[in-house]
């Protein structure tokens, strides 16, 4: 008799393609042999391209490689059902409008008019107390900034957009704007800044830093969010919505004439407060009217294709996707984050980190495959989905 593991590997693999978690979890304890075989990523690959937030997007790119795939999926059912410990990892004393991002083991958070750079502890669910690096200059507080390879670029209330060198101590500023540079954008050579003064901007980085204004839009209404396609053949604007022009405007990077409006029938201030592209032609949009709407370019730029509502009718203060099935949204009462699967019409799970004596918008959010980190007016929040003490507990 003709052993399991005793079959040519490849024969091995497809069999295996058609078990599920249980049945492989179960065969992993027969053997030594098959214990390493089942552990391997090739044999969960069909199984975490289903769940939620195993670091596979549907682009084929793995965005958590050092984590095995065996280990990500048991951890996405955590993200699933919800089962994670809630911690305020750092607190200040002012209410700000605090703005962070993630990177490998690193935490960014603006603070007023700096922003700090932290170590994340090994197990994911704090930060070092004191800040590895502090980014100033700003007159007043930081509203937006982002990283790429080379630097970190700010926005202020100061008008002005900062961009410091990451690995070396100098630093390019300019103003901007006439009044505070809301939100900006950045891919490849190319800077989109929006602004309260009614206008984005479309500016050119040289290879050696230097800044040049390429054009100057009028928007009619304050811009709130910007986004670069990730061809950088197009960006998207969303407005305040205040007057008759669609909030959500989709704009040629090189000549800046307006491509199309996405969507209509708009109510008056349903403004768009936070944009994330997935791909060059899918988008998702967020804002005051209290839905996320996907968007494929492809399919109609009249109307969205899948749509969610935010169930205690709150609007959105910020999103992010995982780039396949989830999505996380931050309220603006209670401290409110949702997790949806894009599959489902209601969201999978809700989150609230704020008391009502205390009731605080989440204003910006980042997760990674393990911890999900929360910026509010005045605490920064992580829920840990990681710990073996959540996998099988209600």
């Amino acid at each position: 008799m003709l052993l399991l593991f005793q079959l040519p590997e490849d024969i091995l693999y497809l069999i295996l393609g058609y078990l599920d978690c249980q049945a492989l979890s179960c065969l992993s304890q027969v053997c030594r042999k098959l214990y390493c075989f089942t552990g391997r990523d090739a044999v969960w690959r069909r199984i975490a391209k289903e769940c939620i937030n195993t670091g596979l997007t549907k682009q084929g790119l793995d965005l958590a490689p050092l984590i095995p795939l065996k280990d990500r999926v048991k951890v996405s059912q955590n993200w699933r059902k919800g089962w994670c410990k809630k911690e305020v990892i750092l607190k200040w004393k002012y209410n700000l409008l605090p703005w962070i991002q993630l990177e490998d083991n690193k935490l960014y958070l603006s603070q007023a008019a700096d922003i700090r750079m932290y170590q994340l502890r090994p197990d994911g669910r704090g930060v070092q107390r004191r800040p590895m690096e502090v980014f100033a200059g700003h007159q007043e507080d930081v509203c937006k900034f982002i990283l790429t390879e080379s630097h970190l670029i700010s926005a202020g209330g100061d008008g002005k957009i900062i961009m410091h060198h990451r690995r070396e101590p100098f630093i390019v500023q300019f103003l901007a704007h006439n009044e505070e540079v809301n939100c900006i954008d950045c891919r490849g050579r190319v800077l989109v800044s929006g602004s309260r003064d009614r206008t984005a901007r479309v500016w050119s980085i040289s290879s050696d830093v230097v800044v040049e204004l390429l054009h100057t839009i009028p928007t009619v209404d304050r811009v709130w969010s910007v986004a670069i396609s990730p061809s950088v053949s197009s960006f998207v604007t969303g407005t305040a919505c205040c007057g008759h022009e669609a909030p959500l405007r989709m704009w040629d990077v090189e000549s800046c004439q307006l491509l199309s409006c996405l969507g209509m029938d708009f109510r008056r201030g349903a403004g768009i407060l936070d944009v994330f592209y997935e791909t060059p032609s899918t988008l998702l949009s967020c804002g005051y009217d209290t839905y996320i709407r996907y968007w494929d370019i492809r399919a109609s730029t009249r109307k969205c294709v899948m749509e969610w509502e935010e169930p205690c009718d709150s609007a959105l203060y910020c999103i992010q996707s995982d780039n396949n099935y989830m999505i996380a949204s931050g309220s603006s009462y209670y401290g409110v984050v949702r997790l949806w699967d894009k599959r489902q019409t209601r969201c999978l799970q809700t989150f609230s980190l704020s008391s009502p004596k205390t009731s605080s918008p989440v204003y910006c959010l980042r997760f990674n495959t393990t911890h999900l980190y929360a910026a509010l007016s005045s605490t920064l929040h992580v829920l840990d989905f990681k710990g073996l003490e959540y996998q099988g507990r209600k």
